[in-house]
């Protein structure tokens, strides 16, 4: 589907799909843009664990906007800062993983719409392997993974995991 034929196309779309759509791609552009949103040089390293918020002092002087991304960033990310990207100097609020899952799940759900897709188990199955194989291995082994490496794996899981939203959009259609 040409940009064209998605923006006559958008208005065809039923209420579930908008809202899904809009939240993915509006997530995705958030972690994308928020080292852009701060200045220069403002995060510094965010290296932590999941589940604890350990980067309180860095996050409270933040604008609102990023201080909400960043924040779940600490939350629900080691952020560790050789497995991050990093641009304007800070680095982001999610490691190269979870924005590759993150940005894949908004690029599988727009790759859907307009499409009659289906998902069969084995192929959900195989789109997991790329992810689950690198990270597995690279926590019992000496392999270490590189962040180009993470982010297609997350970007081949999160794009499945968007077409599969996309189906669970249409059935709430339905109903």
């Amino acid at each position: 589907m040409s940009s064209w034929e998605f923006k006559t196309h958008l208005s065809d779309i039923g209420r579930w799909n908008k809202i899904l759509l809009t939240i993915t791609c509006f997530w995705a552009l958030l972690i994308l843009t928020s080292p852009l949103m701060l200045d220069e040089g403002k995060t510094g390293d965010l290296s932590g664990r999941v589940g604890i918020y350990d980067n309180k002092e860095i996050i409270q002087e933040m604008n609102p906007i990023n201080k909400m991304v960043y924040y779940l960033g600490d939350l629900n990310c080691h952020q560790r800062s050789d497995r991050s990207y990093e641009y304007n100097g800070n680095q982001m609020p999610f490691c190269a993983r979870d924005v590759g899952i993150f940005v894949g799940l908004a690029l599988g759900f727009i790759f859907a719409l307009g499409r009659k897709v289906e998902l069969t188990l084995p192929l959900v199955i195989l789109s997991l392997v790329p992810i689950g194989l690198d990270g597995t291995i690279q926590l019992f082994t000496e392999y270490e993974s590189t962040n180009i490496k993470r982010i297609v794996t997350g970007l081949i899981a999160g794009f499945v995991t968007g077409i599969a939203l996309k189906i669970i959009a249409d059935s709430l259609e339905r109903d």
